[in-house]
């Protein structure tokens, strides 16, 4: 990571505090620093070291070209985690997690691939060809599909990560991920079980703030390993633009190539509207 991660700043953001003594978890005792008011307080030293640990991960997987798929579905997370994880051109599910979404990714991929189809039909004049009661279901279905799943229309395999902001929130998404052997980046507050996730970054779960400046210092370090993996490639194209053009023998005559037909604009439609 190329920023040290200042304590100052995590205190600012009130990433320290924790849940009421009462509802802690104590295998979370390593990261709590002491309790103050009948609130735990968050070790920040080891916070920091925590997350300087995570990003550095994160950029590695970012620079390898895949994906990191961000969850948090709480209110005042959900508008943070889709702004950070969308200028890292990263996936994130902000709404409902769609059961299945990791353990049965073919059927996901199908509904994703529906708005694809309606996208078609409506380019292609299809899309007017339907009743208007067929339109306004068609547009329904794609308003709900967008809704879940638009986030994560170019997510064509399994993230190579998961980041989740409160584990309590998203234990459905950590076991499907626990599953297929997929590691889980997260924030973990005082009243959850640090062994559940593989990265942990204990803090304040539930302040937008802290968990706006958590988002940031990740998201960076993703972004950072998205330009690595630009340059990498720059520097490869230049290399190979630097080799002495091979001699091409004259390629055989191919035959023309006949346009392939047209799908049937019934079978498209009846596949959206079987879809309800």
């Amino acid at each position: 990571m190329a920023n040290k991660v200042e304590v100052k700043d995590l205190l600012e953001a009130g990433v320290h505090f924790g849940h009421m003594t009462r509802k802690w978890d104590p295998n979370m005792a390593p990261y709590i620093y002491m309790e103050r008011n009948g609130i735990h307080i968050i070790n920040l030293y080891k916070t920091a070291a925590k997350i300087e640990e995570a990003a550095d991960a994160m950029q590695k997987i970012a620079a390898s070209g895949r994906k990191i798929l961000f969850v948090a579905t709480k209110k005042q997370a959900k508008d943070i985690v889709a702004e950070k994880a969308a200028a890292a051109n990263m996936p994130y599910i902000t709404e409902r997690w769609p059961g299945g979404m990791l353990t049965n990714f073919v059927t996901i991929r199908k509904a994703v691939k529906k708005m694809a189809t309606i996208d078609r039909m409506k380019k292609d004049g299809t899309f007017m060809t339907l009743s208007k009661k067929e339109r306004l279901q068609v547009d329904r279905l794609r308003a709900k599909l967008e809704k879940n799943l638009g986030s994560i229309s170019d997510m064509s395999r399994l993230p190579a990560a998961l980041f989740v902001v409160d584990i309590k929130a998203e234990h459905i998404a950590i076991k499907e991920a626990q599953k297929l052997n997929i590691p889980v980046f997260a924030m973990v507050d005082t009243n959850s079980d640090p062994r559940e996730v593989d990265y942990v970054i204990p803090s304040n779960d539930d302040a937008s703030k802290s968990i706006d400046k958590i988002l940031t210092l990740v998201t960076n370090a993703v972004i950072e390993g998205n330009a690595n993996r630009t340059s990498d490639k720059d520097e490869q194209a230049d290399g190979e633009n630097d080799k002495p053009a091979a001699k091409v023998a004259p390629a055989k005559a191919e035959a023309a190539e006949t346009p392939a037909p047209v799908a049937a604009a019934e079978t498209a439609t009846e596949e959206v509207k079987t879809e309800e």
